[in-house]
């Protein structure tokens, strides 16, 4: 009965183990998510849709300001289109922290941006200021890819209107 307890007690222990130890490759996944990040900041300023959304999952999700939720990449390339056709448009984005799932598989960004557009309204341009967060996945050739982005104004909200 003592020997089963100890197998058992060291099964446990041993599969613990298993379950909390980080993947050994973190740090270096951590850097990739930090490239990809740096990547898609240069791509974004191409203002090529294409180059924009290789970053994201087929099945990604783009949440905007006061605006529904964009889902799947032919989507978000469609509703980016109209952004990067502004000759004022500009954007750019900076990690402030990046992190990765024990598994290895799942990785997030969070940070602060800065878009210039035309403001619809006056015809000039202007710019907002906000943060954001990025939910990566690693793909299966080892590539990080968007699956969930969102982006908070630090504007306030537009008024209402009756």
């Amino acid at each position: 009965m003592l020997r089963y307890g100890m197998l058992v007690a060291s099964l446990l222990t041993l599969s613990g183990c298993a379950n909390v130890a980080p993947t050994e490759n973190r740090d270096a996944d951590i850097q990739a998510i930090k490239d990809t990040e740096t990547a898609w900041n240069k791509d974004v300023a191409t203002k090529d849709p294409e180059k924009w959304v290789q970053h994201y999952s087929d099945d990604a999700a783009l949440l905007l300001p006061n605006a529904p939720a964009v889902i799947g990449k032919d989507n978000i390339r469609a509703g980016i289109k109209p952004m990067v056709a502004d000759p004022n448009f500009a954007l750019s984005f900076s990690a402030t922290k990046a992190e990765v799932a024990r598994s290895g598989d799942i990785g997030y960004t969070r940070g602060n941006y800065s878009m210039t557009m035309t403001d619809p309204k006056t015809k000039q341009p202007f710019t907002e200021k906000g943060k954001y967060i990025t939910i990566f996945r690693k793909s299966g050739d080892g590539k990080w890819l968007a699956i969930e982005d969102m982006v908070s104004s630090d504007m306030p909200a537009p008024a209402e209107s009756h």
